[in-house]
């Protein structure tokens, strides 16, 4: 039976990762040394160039838990952010969102193993 997300194992330590196949096809996870892999972000609008090394987001959403210095995974591949266009913590428009960063340009520097 497979732990809940967030949830620790008997032993104490954090569960391991989860596979590809579970994960959600528009987040971003992040490891978490208490809570072990978690969802932190939503992306829209998403541009993959994998011959440039490239994924592009139009828009990274509900990100208050994204660490942007830190690695994140996207579907099959690893990154790490290196641009942003624009950031916002409040839209008036869609206040549920968190912390909105738009115009995001992150490097593929490896792919997940499950």
């Amino acid at each position: 039976m497979p732990l809940e997300f967030g949830k620790k194992e008997k032993d104490g330590k954090a569960p391991a990762s989860i596979p590809t196949v579970e994960r959600e096809p528009d987040a971003i996870y992040q490891w978490d040394s208490r809570h072990g892999e978690r969802l932190v972000a939503r992306v829209a609008d998403v541009e993959v160039d994998e011959a440039g090394k490239e994924v592009r987001f139009g828009e990274i959403f509900k990100s208050d838990d994204l660490l942007l210095p830190e690695e994140c995974e996207y579907q099959k591949f690893i990154l790490v952010v290196r641009k942003i266009a624009y950031a916002t913590k409040a839209a008036k428009e869609s206040p549920q969102k968190g912390r909105i960063l738009r115009g995001v340009v992150a490097e593929i520097v490896g792919y997940r193993e499950n």
